[in-house]
């Protein structure tokens, strides 16, 4: 039996002062190259410079013949949602559990997000999809929810089908892939986050990836305007004549966050070797502690580990609530382990219960979802204990002294109830 829990009097597991995470790594190297662009450009209108730096590296990173940053991992999803051409009315099936930017775009197209419910391993439910489908759906949105690629052949195949737009989110999920092919190359077009704590990492940003050359242009056009629209659209195309305005927004990247992203990109699949080592030791050891479950990996699936989930059992802890879990948890110095929060079922915000306050006569008012409409979204969301993962050797006995943080609050855990 391990010692006295630390917030019942003892000492904590954890003695490293925190916080015990922090990202992007930043070096030197990084500082000079972002200190660089000061003195290059800190304005970029058009395709140039750490832009085009940046954007070429994406394409060839990917696989894809089409990378366009933006402003945020948002402004990327919006982007995507004008290229899939949705008009007032339409709707897109979106995963029930994901962070409200997957599908809040949508209310600015008067389209209407269509919840799904999610499966075990936190991603949308392929076998709740059709069910969901009118004759008024356009398009699936996808997220990999923490990193774990959702099962595309599955989604891909219903997508067909019903000859939806495919769309993916792949905000948390950079480099991960599914049997050698990479999230955000399944569908028509995929959108992706540089927010700060994301893989790759701009501080913040976005970018929008297709090999699809309609779709490029429709960013383009939603994204930009000006000189990228007239370099890139090609004189005779339909939208060439709205090159000078595109639709009157301006999402494009600042350029020392494309720096910072291009420094970072170079670096990716070196963080994502690492983390994969320190979550393989993770998983391992918190799968045998009692009340913690660990949803198993599939075959050929390699997540980007953004975050390492667990279920919490407390039929396991003689029903001891989660909460009081994970207060004794971080009072064991083991202060990453965390609770989702804006991240949640999308139903229970109340963009998605009224949204006329702020979209007066949005169409979305026939569809009430109560508590309890998903309720596999919703037991995860109350059940789900994260945690960063770590990439660096030495971050090891970091990670050990986490896992020993668990096995120590489950052993004690009839003294927390």
């Amino acid at each position: 039996m391990t010692s006295t829990l630390a917030l019942l009097g003892g000492d904590p597991e954890v003695a490293v002062a925190g916080p015990h995470f922090e990202w992007p790594p930043i070096d030197d190297t990084t500082r000079a190259r972002v200190a660089a662009q000061l003195d290059a450009a800190v304005s970029i209108p058009g395709r140039s410079g750490i832009v085009a730096e940046l954007e070429d590296g994406l394409q060839a990173y990917f696989g894809v013949r089409h990378a366009i940053t933006t402003s945020s991992g948002t402004a990327a999803l919006h982007a995507l949602y004008s290229a899939a051409r949705l008009r007032a009315g339409d709707e897109v099936i979106v995963p029930a559990w994901t962070f409200h930017a997957t599908a809040s775009p949508l209310f600015h197209f008067r389209a209407v997000p269509v919840p799904c419910d999610i499966g075990p391993d936190g991603n949308i439910d392929p076998a709740r999809v059709e069910e969901l489908i009118t004759p008024r759906t356009r398009a699936l949105m996808v997220t990999h929810l923490w990193g774990r690629p959702a099962d595309m052949a599955g989604l891909a195949a219903i997508a067909k089908a019903h000859e939806l737009a495919l769309l993916e989110d792949g905000s948390h999920a950079h480099g991960a892939s599914i049997h050698g092919q990479k999230v955000g190359t399944f569908g028509l077009g995929s959108a992706f986050s540089l927010n700060g704590p994301k893989p790759l990492s701009g501080g913040e940003g976005g970018f929008v990836l297709t090999d699809d050359d309609d779709t490029y242009y429709r960013v383009l056009t939603f994204a930009h305007y000006n000189k990228r629209c007239k370099s890139e659209i090609p004189q005779g195309h339909p939208f060439a004549p709205y090159a000078v305005t595109g639709s009157g927004l301006k999402l494009r990247i600042h350029p020392l966050a494309a720096a910072l992203a291009f420094d970072q990109l170079g670096r990716l699949d070196g963080y994502l070797l690492g983390r994969a080592e320190i979550a393989r030791y993770l998983t391992e050891r918190l799968a045998r502690i009692p009340g913690l479950e660990v949803t198993p990996m599939p075959d050929g699936v390699i997540t980007s580990w953004y975050g390492l989930t667990l279920t919490y059992r407390p039929e396991e802890l003689g029903g001891l609530s989660v909460d009081r879990f994970h207060q004794a948890l971080t009072a064991e110095g083991a202060t990453e382990f965390d609770r989702p929060g804006s991240t949640r079922p999308l139903h229970e915000l109340p963009l998605y219960q009224h949204p006329d306050l702020l979209f007066p006569g949005h169409p979305q008012h026939h569809r009430q979802y109560p508590g309890g409409f998903f309720p596999v979204a919703e037991h995860a969301y109350q059940h789900t204990i994260k945690l960063p993962v770590w990439h660096r050797e030495q971050d090891l006995a970091l990670a050990e002294q986490y896992v020993r943080a668990a096995v120590k609050v489950s052993d004690h855990h009839k003294e927390l109830l």
